[in-house]
């Protein structure tokens, strides 16, 4: 029988529908699907980053500074007063004695004055021999004047003692003992005085003498330092070693205080370590270290720390211990490392290229698959040169990736090719 036309087009028109709406759905749950999806993860070369594994157990915490090496003797020479350079005698690198003339200088000014101290100290030592023989002169007058009184006293004591006989037998009378007494009297009074003029007499000698000592010393000093001076236009190296420096120049005018040379030991060296300022926290004296030369490693104790901080470090001096190698010389470029503790049992790794000890960085662990790498957040411990304590984020095994990922700061996984 015939269906009619209306109930065919119905049906046409419910599955376009039911199609349509199916279509939605599907496309829908696509969508769905594709936003949930990650994106997928950069590659990166596996040769071209650094990878270590975290492991248990101890870890030597060092630092590290770089440094040269530098006499611990050095004698610096300043010119004693203004001069002019009149010759050069050796040249840096020259071996030298203490007593090494390394220039001549020449001023005659100095000449002339340290000629003329010299004369002013023999006029002084001339006028002191002087005034001591006439003081002493004086004092054996003062004494000859003093010895003929005490005569005149004796025999007028003596004469007392004869009048007091012959008063006692009438033949004189006692007017004249009584005069006689009056004489014995007057002169003892003028002993004592005499007596007393001469002691006051060789104070003032002794007192005057003094003075002119001192001025005989004060001239003898300044003769001695005018030749000091005179003495020093001849430069000497002062103790033995090697000139190092010599910036000067024949003809060259120098003021006092103007360095004229350096001389050095270079068989006593020390290590001058730059230490950034974030690290040198824990170096204490004392500490071991080891200086590279570069031709050598030479063992050492911390023996200074400058208590100041220029341009972000510190600078450490280093007493080496052991023998110097081939090579060794002041300015030399050196590595130093100096060990502050042994830490036992602490998981530990190598020494990332990012973040500070004592802090949380994010670090791409390896997977099980060694093909990819997923970010971890890791807390950071105590460093050392090569290596850090891990705190928390890593455990024994791990595999971490240690070369600078700033660049994929944006991303949580990588694959490694």
């Amino acid at each position: 029988m015939d269906i009619p036309r209306t109930e065919v087009k119905a049906q046409k028109r419910r599955r376009r529908i039911i199609y349509g709406v199916v279509a939605t759905v599907a496309l829908a749950a696509l969508t769905l699907g594709v936003s949930r999806l990650r994106p997928a993860a950069p590659t990166v070369e596996r040769s071209t980053v650094w990878t270590d594994t975290v492991k248990r157990g101890p870890m030597l915490r060092q630092v590290r500074g770089l440094g040269t090496l530098i006499p611990v003797d050095i004698r610096w020479i300043p010119s004693e007063t203004e001069a002019r350079v009149e010759r050069i005698v050796v040249y840096p690198g020259t071996q030298v004695q203490a007593d090494t003339v390394i220039l001549e200088l020449s001023n005659p000014q100095a000449e002339q004055e340290a000629v003329d101290a010299e004369w002013q100290l023999k006029a002084a030592e001339a006028e002191y021999k002087n005034t001591r023989v006439k003081l002493e002169g004086d004092l054996m007058n003062q004494q000859a004047s003093a010895a003929t009184v005490t005569a005149d006293y004796n025999d007028a004591k003596r004469k007392v003692d004869t009048d007091e006989e012959l008063a006692k037998l009438g033949v004189i009378s006692g007017l004249s003992l009584k005069s006689s007494r009056g004489k014995a009297e007057e002169l003892s009074t003028r002993t004592n005085i005499e007596q007393k003029r001469i002691a006051i007499n060789e104070k003032a000698i002794d007192s005057q003498m003094a003075v002119q000592q001192a001025k005989v010393e004060q001239l003898r000093a300044l003769s001695a330092l005018k030749q000091k001076t005179l003495a020093s236009l001849k430069v000497r190296a002062g103790i033995s070693g090697v000139l190092q420096e010599l910036p000067v120049q024949v003809g060259q005018r120098v003021a006092p205080g103007t360095t004229l040379a350096k001389v050095a030991q270079p068989e006593h060296l020390k290590a001058e370590l730059k230490v950034p300022e974030t690290q040198a926290k824990d170096i204490l004296l004392g500490q071991p270290a080891s200086i590279d030369t570069h031709n050598g490693v030479i063992p050492g104790t911390v023996m200074r720390i400058d208590p100041a901080v220029l341009n972000g470090t510190v600078t450490v001096d280093v007493k080496l211990d052991g023998e110097l190698p081939k090579g060794a010389r002041p300015d030399l470029s050196v590595d130093g490392t100096i060990d502050l503790d042994r830490l036992t049992n602490v998981l530990s790794v190598g020494r990332p290229a990012f973040g500070q000890e004592k802090s949380t960085v994010g670090m791409f662990r390896l997977d099980p698959d060694g093909k990819t790498a997923s970010r971890v957040n890791v807390k950071l411990g105590r460093s050392s040169v090569n290596a850090v304590e891990i705190l928390d984020g890593l455990k024994e095994g791990d595999q971490v990736i240690l070369s600078d990922m700033s660049r994929w700061d944006n991303v949580d996984r990588i694959r490694l090719e």
